[in-house]
């Protein structure tokens, strides 16, 4: 049995003992861990551990550091001429600077001790709990400081080294990173008398060895801490940082390299350089930094400015000192406001970008919102954002990046490829509070069936601090592995500003060794850009999912209706800006003498583009940034103005309201027939009528004669009950609701029985936390009908009736409601105007107005950029239950076949349909970060439009022309109209054309040379722009006519540039056949 040969066996080590010399226990976890943190700890361990090892020395007060302040008055922000020109009194550490929103300019002289010179590492720690701007004695801004611990060291160059004097200037900021909110919570409205103690102004000597041995510990102990327990590169990250704290010796500087070879054992020979990332192993994770600053939020569009050079430096030096650091940031009037007003700080970005490390990135011009802008809107931002990057980097982006923003438009996709993007980033999805968003990768697919490749960071952050854990959620969380593992890790102070900081990248360095010397954690990756980690994921784009339609977020609805004067200014002033250009267009070829007022229209798109940004347009933002945005949108109406005052000069007009019809005429600039009321005095109207930009007036006497009845008329049924009618419509009202709707041509009650339309409701609105973002659903379980007063009469004229009705809303607010019906005029659909005034003073309220209708439909449409949404009235679904607060935009529609019913509005945002309640949002009452906002009297403006079959042109062009008036104009010097050549409009579709199809928008070509700028190369003759829409979702075909003299048509993306010839027909006419849902872009070469 068995045997061998025994010589040829094993045998055992012969130092093996044979009897066990002493006991050896096993670590007991728990514990071990905690002493892990015991050994970089602050308070009663700091004199013991390896902080008390930290500094080689320390040098403060005179004569190493002396100071002296000049406090700028006012709360100004002047510049660093302007402060180095006063005087600078004496000054020092453990004296307070404030108020909130203060600056302070401080000189400080610098005389490093003889004993620090020679140290490795020498710094200047400067900490006043706020944030600061480092310059050079003669002007250059160097570096930017965060307070409170972080980011407060500025390293001294060499020269400072020489034991002589030298000077530099901090620019204190009496605001934290964010804001000046009182206590612990940053949303709170801003405390404004903060004041801010300089804590330390100090030279310091650092041991080099020791900053490193604490990212060591820092990291392997996070990798002791988060690694399963049941395995052993977490049992052999708890060994090797408790080896670690045995090597350290208080005093002895030696311990401190034995103890970083002992980290070797972990994390590699290779982190103290970016050597370590030259493994050649496969990486999963790519780490790109990135600096989100808030262009507004819980600081002014002013501190902003500051914030872009004080977190752009930084980025600058870090790159000098970190090469596998590249940068990406987007933004085009954050690097504008560097370029005007910090032009050294703006070469260095320059000479970056050339390197090819600092990346800008998004294509837009400001971080927007994307629910709220029109169509135009979204468009604008791309073609200034994309103009600006190019004139200046001489590239444009590829990817669009909006990692911050509260939901994405159906729309997007399509506009993206037209602005030669194909990539997109955002994370803001993460926060979904009803239901978890199921992708990381995949296609996103727009309503036309355009696509762009998204990417959503699985961190779920796009201020990732470089922790070990952000590196190991980028796989554990990455939803999409079944198709591509690999991730972006967006890392850098952020919001707030400021960036990576040296401690993200060293963490960084040490989660790559970790990956490459003992495994498990996801390997990253530094030196690649965001658009190299796309091209990576572009070629298996075949093999990604799809996700069709809106990114709808389920969080932050209340963005929909927060600070609603500043969501009027925002529709107000896309119309304005429609029509200037439109006008201005016209004018400038018609007149050679008047030049396109390309500057004053660049100056105004950049105002509306940067009161879009993704914090002001949705109403989060503090009160002071409402200041400001009130202030530019005044300044964009009175240029609009004088743009417009100027031009109805040219086309042979004046603005002066006519005396009578034939003295007058309407201006129209929607591009279709229309038909419309309009009054002429307080009791005289006319009817408007044409296809033209400028519509004859027909006296109301004159076209009533036409037709045997009253054209409407009112009447009292009973005591308050009154009964307005029309040939189309009967509406009747009682205590300011609407009881019963007719149509009378469809002979069809549109009100169900003991329903009420037009009913005020009101609901407790006490979200979670986010008090301006936020509603939630539970708010609905709060409903209270608000009750009308009395209804009286309030306007009974031959061509309008109306009632009007005082409501007490509470103690504290009321509305006055007036209710219009106008009349009928042959081929245009009635509606029912609602106007309302509300004095509005609540805390935590929330305001709407009910609309119950007899249609049944399990979708609703929502207008939105470009077209229409359909989302669901139901609550099958926890995914439609998520949307009980929408956004939509000029009109809302709950259509079945058939027969519908549309509601207008003139400012609002916000809407739902349950059932067969349509809702739509008028005012909240947050208290923070604005205590006050939407506090005082609001002008609404809605209306009820009935119409025959489904969701079609009646209700898309009616809301047009809700939010469009006709203007009217006099012929100068009182005489009649000059004849039909007065009336033409230079471009329409032709009557055989598809109604769906809108032209939106008529501009003069941006590289015009009668136009450019000279910001990109001039391109010879004159251009004419149109952007047209199918607005339905089908295919539809029509022909664009033309006055002007066309020598060429080409179609073009949203930046003009030329994608192919387009046929032309006779007199400069040619044919289009637009997808459903597609934005189609012409430009028309004039002769």
């Amino acid at each position: 049995m068995g045997g061998g040969d025994p010589s040829s066996q094993v045998k055992p080590q012969a130092d093996y003992p044979v009897r066990a010399p002493k006991p050896v226990g096993q670590l007991i976890p728990r514990i071990y861990k905690d002493r892990i943190g015991q050994f970089s700890a602050g308070g009663q361990w700091q004199e013991h551990n390896l902080l008390a090892m930290m500094y080689e020395g320390v040098a403060s007060g005179e004569p190493h550091v002396q100071l002296s302040v000049w406090d700028a008055p006012n709360l100004s922000r002047p510049t660093f001429d302007e402060a180095v020109s006063h005087e600078f009194k004496k000054t020092s550490v453990g004296q307070s600077f404030g108020p909130s929103w203060s600056t302070h300019w401080f000189k400080v002289v610098l005389k490093v001790p003889e004993e620090l010179r020679n140290k490795r590492l020498v710094e200047l720690h400067w900490d006043a709990f706020n944030e600061g701007l480092v310059w050079t004695e003669d002007g250059k801004p160097l570096q930017g400081l965060t307070g409170g611990g972080e980011r407060v060291e500025w390293i001294l160059p060499d020269s400072f080294l020489d034991g002589k004097e030298h000077t530099i200037y901090i620019e204190m900021a009496c605001n934290k990173m964010f804001g000046n909110s009182p206590g612990g919570d940053s949303i709170q409205p801003p405390d404004p008398n903060r004041y801010f103690r300089l804590d330390r102004a100090e030279i310091v000597a650092v041991n080099p060895d020791a900053r490193q041995l604490y990212i060591d510990i820092w990291i392997i102990g996070d990798a002791a801490r988060e690694f399963p327990a049941d395995s052993w590169e977490q049992h052999k990250a708890l060994t090797v940082c408790n080896d670690i704290i045995n090597a350290f010796e208080l005093g002895n500087k030696e311990s401190l390299k034995t103890c970083r070879k002992i980290a070797e054992q972990y994390i590699g020979p290779n982190v103290n350089s970016a050597k370590v990332y030259d493994s050649g192993k496969d990486p999963v994770v790519f780490g790109i930094g990135h600096c989100h600053i808030d262009t507004c939020w819980l600081w002014p569009f002013a501190e902003t400015k500051r914030k872009v050079v004080r977190s752009w430096s930084n980025q600058c030096d870090l790159m000098d000192r970190y090469p596998e650091l590249n940068f990406a940031c987007s933004q085009a009037q954050q690097y504008k406001w560097l370029k005007e007003l910090y032009p050294y700080t703006f070469d260095r970005v320059k000479k970056k970008v050339k390197e090819g490390r600092f990346h800008p990135i998004g294509g837009s011009w400001v971080e927007h919102d994307t629910n709220l802008p029109s169509g135009e809107s979204l468009v604008r931002q791309f073609l200034y954002g994309q103009r600006f990057f190019e004139s200046n980097f001489g590239s444009r982006c590829q990817t669009f990046w909006l990692p911050d923003t509260f939901g994405y438009s159906a729309q997007l996709p399509q506009i993206c490829r037209l602005a030669g993007m194909n990539r997109f980033l955002t994370q803001k999805l993460s926060w979904n509070n009803i239901n978890k968003f199921p992708h990381t990768t995949f296609n996103w697919v727009a309503l036309d069936g355009s696509q762009v490749l998204c990417h959503m960071p699985p961190a779920e952050t796009y201020t990732a601090a470089a922790h070990f854990g952000d590196v190991k959620r980028s796989m554990s969380q990455h939803k999409s592995l079944d198709q591509d593992a690999t991730s972006l890790l967006v890392f850098g102070k952020g919001d707030g500003g400021g960036g990576p900081t040296w401690e993200h990248l060293e963490k960084l360095r040490r989660c790559r060794g970790i990956s490459d010397t003992v495994g498990l954690l996801p390997r990253v990756h530094m030196g690649n850009s965001v658009d190299d980690f796309f091209d990576n994921l572009e070629r298996k784009a075949d093999s990604l999912v799809t996700w069709y339609g809106e990114l709808y977020f389920e969080l932050h609805r209340g963005t929909y209706t927060t600070q609603a004067n500043n969501k009027y200014n925002n529709r107000k002033s896309e119309i304005v800006l429609r029509d200037v250009e439109l006008l201005a267009t016209i004018a400038s070829i018609k007149d050679k003498s008047y030049k396109y007022p390309k500057k004053d229209i660049d100056d105004m798109w950049e105002t509306v583009l940067l009161c879009q940004f993704h914090d002001c347009l949705p109403g989060s933002s503090i009160e002071m940034c409402y200041d400001d945005s009130d202030e530019l949108y005044a300044k964009l109406y009175k240029t609009a103005e004088g743009i417009l005052k100027d031009i109805v000069k040219v086309l042979g007009y004046s603005e002066a309201k006519p005396a009578t019809a034939e003295q007058g005429v309407a201006l129209n600039t929607l591009l279709w027939n229309r038909r419309q009321l309009v009054d002429l005095s307080e009791d005289e109207a006319a009817v408007a009528t044409g296809s033209g930009s400028v519509i004859p007036l027909l006296p109301f006497e004159l076209y009533k004669s036409e037709h045997d009845e009253p054209a409407v008329s009112l009447q009292e049924k009973s005591d308050g009950v009154f009964v307005l009618e029309n040939n189309q419509l009967k509406v009747e009202v009682e205590g300011g609701v609407i009881t019963s709707l007719f149509d009378k041509s469809e002979k069809r009650e549109i009100i169900p029985k003991g329903k009420k339309a037009n009913q005020y409701v009101i609901y407790d609105d006490k979200p979670l936390y986010w008090q301006a973002w936020d509603v939630e659903v539970y708010h609905l379980d709060t409903r209270k009908e608000i009750s009308g007063g009395k209804t009286k009469a309030h306007e009974k004229k031959e061509h309008r009736v109306s009632v009007v009705t005082s409501t007490k809303i509470s103690d504290l607010s009321s509305v006055e409601t007036i209710i219009s019906l106008s009349a009928a005029l042959d081929g245009e659909q009635s509606w029912v105007e609602v106007s309302s005034k509300v004095d509005w003073h609540e805390t935590m309220k929330f305001l709407k107005v009910e609309f119950p209708v007899d249609v049944r439909n399990t979708e609703a449409n929502y207008e939105s950029q470009f077209g229409y949404v359909k989302r669901p009235t139901h609550y099958n679904t926890s995914w439609d239950m998520a949307k009980f607060e929408v956004c939509c935009h000029k009109f809302a529609d709950l259509s079945e076949n058939g027969y519908g019913v549309s509601i207008l509005n003139d400012s609002k945002y916000g809407f739902a349909t349950v059932g067969n309640l349509m809702r739509l949002s008028l005012l909240r009452s947050p208290k923070a970060p604005d205590a006050h906002a939407d506090m005082g009297t609001h002008h609404i403006r809605w209306a009820i439009l009935p119409h025959s079959g489904s969701l079609g042109p009646t209700t898309v062009r009616k809301a047009y022309e809700f939010n469009n008036p006709l203007k009217l104009m006099s012929s100068l010097a009182g005489l009649a109209p000059s004849g039909p050549a007065s009336f033409d409009t230079p471009i329409y579709l032709t009557g055989d054309s598809n109604p769906s199809l809108v032209i939106d928008t008529v501009k003069r070509g941006e590289d015009d040379e009668d136009v450019s700028r000279g910001e990109l190369p001039k391109k010879e003759g004159r251009s004419v722009i149109l952007r047209i829409y199918d607005s339905l979702g089908g295919r539809a075909r029509g022909t664009v006519g033309t006055t002007f003299e066309v020598a060429k048509v080409s179609k073009t993306n949203v930046l003009e540039d030329e994608l192919e010839e387009v046929e032309m027909g006779d007199g400069g006419r040619f044919a289009i056949d637009l997808k459903p849902f597609e934005v189609a872009t012409y430009k028309l070469h004039l002769k």
